[in-house]
This record gives structure tokens, sequence and C-alpha cells, in this order.
């Protein structure tokens, strides 16, 4: 099996999130609640990853097992601009995984995209990094933003921009998973809100997990904090690290067929 290079390898040591926050997910469990520092309030550990991490997780790396490749597809929150580690919450999502073998993940981003322009784009991407051997597990997430509302797109272009891409997705037989549009500006939460709803829909109808990143973090205040802080809209290391936790509590280990142990 090839022992290729790619953004992260695999999650770091052993560690269990329990964070004390009560606002519910869709799924499972709560987001952490605001703690004192920069980062989500977890007890053992956080989504940061460390040198020694990403050595030790190389150890239970199994000889045999399939190479996985994901493509990440987004604007510039999936590249994780604004966090000052370079993280962003992708990197740190991957970083908490326990790939059995070898795992590459390429984050295509670019900034300012519409749901339009990455439905003219993500094919072409990522079938040049995806492994054609018929025993490849290649993956798509995508990771959707806010900038539909910014170019005016209606809410049934955007859904239907994001039903094509899932539609292509499953006929070429490619594990999809979503991840929705955090809170931005306050004056905009009622239409994230309304495109946070209608991607949902759209990923449930075909059985695609969804990751609500608006409704828990819309009046977090941590969160906000973060975005406060930045002044451009973006999140920093708390804020990525609290996208990171709610991904890592929606469905991402049960969609790797990997075991949970995040809970």
């Amino acid at each position: 099996m090839r022992r290729g290079a790619g953004h992260v390898l695999s999650g770091p040591a052993p560690g269990r999130l329990s964070p004390p926050g009560r606002l519910r997910t869709r799924e499972r469990s709560t987001i952490p609640g605001p703690g004192r520092t920069d980062r989500p309030d977890i007890p053992h550990g956080s989504h940061v990853v460390t040198d020694n991490g990403a050595r030790a997780n190389e150890e239970h790396i199994t000889v045999g097992e399939p190479e996985v490749r994901i493509c990440v597809v987004g604007d510039e929150l999936s590249a994780g601009v604004g966090d000052a580690k370079g993280l962003g919450w992708a990197g740190r999502v991957v970083a908490r995984t326990r790939f059995p073998g070898t795992a590459m993940v390429f984050p295509l981003a670019i900034p300012g995209e519409t749901t339009t322009a990455m439905s003219q784009r993500w094919d072409a991407e990522t079938s040049r990094r995806f492994d054609h051997d018929p025993e490849a597990d290649n993956r798509l997430v995508l990771a959707l933003g806010r900038h539909d509302l910014d170019a005016g797109l209606s809410v049934a272009r955007s859904r239907l921009n994001l039903a094509n891409v899932l539609d292509v997705a499953e006929h070429r037989r490619l594990p999809t998973f979503v991840v929705g549009p955090p809170p931005g500006r306050t004056e905009d939460n009622d239409r994230v809100a309304e495109l946070s709803a209608a991607f949902a829909d759209v990923a449930n109808r075909r059985r695609v997990p969804y990751v609500d990143t608006f409704t828990p973090l819309v009046t977090h205040e941590q969160w906000l904090a973060d975005l406060a802080t930045s002044g451009g809209g973006y999140p920093g290391q708390a804020g990525y690290g609290l996208m990171a936790w709610l991904v890592l509590h929606t469905g991402w280990h049960a969609w790797l067929g990997l075991p949970d142990d995040v809970a």
C-alpha cells in the first residue's frame, strides 16, 4: 500500500471530548460551552494538533487497509482563513480521526465561492486527486459557505446547485458529507438560517449527512467573540474548534465507518 503524502494522516493521541455546554446539536451530545481561553472548554485536550500527537497516531496505521482520500471542496472557511494555527475546522477534524490506514485530505478552497461555481468545478478537481483503483476509498466533503447570499442567488438556485452535486456524486458512488454555513454578520442571520435549512433538506432527502453549524453557533458567546475579534467575519482558533466539534459529533465517524470515540 502506498504511504502517500497528504494534508493530514490521522488523529492525535487518545482523548475523549466531554464538553460541558448544553446547546443541542442535530444528532447527539452538546456543543462546548464558552471557556476562558481562545479554544473550546474541553477537559481532555483541544482541537489543536501537536507534532507529538501526529507522530503517535502514525503508529496506529495498519498495513493492508485501503488508502482513504478525502477532498474538501468549499470557500475560504474550508481552508481555515483567520486561524493562527492554520488548521481550520477540517484540520482539527482529521487530527481527531483515527484512520486505520493511510489517509490523504485535500482542501480545495476558492475564496468567495458560491454553490454555482462549486457545482461547476468540483468534479474535475476531485477526480484528479482521487485514486481510480476499484478498491480505493474516495470521499467528498462539501463545505458550504454564505456567499450565495452576497451573490444574490435565490434559495431555490442554491438548493438546485447542491442537489446537482449530490446527484452526480451518488451516480459516481462517491460518499459525500456536507457541512453547512456558519453564522456571519448579525444582519444576515435570518437569510443564513433559511439557506442552511434548505441545504439540510436537500441533503436529508438524499440521506447524505449534514452538519448544521448555524443553529448551535448563532448565539454561542465564544463564536460571537471570535467574530468580533477578527473583524472580518471569520472565526479564529476557538471558532474553528467549535465547528470541528460539531462535525465530529454529527455523524463523521459513522460516515467513515469508524468507531465513534469522541462522545
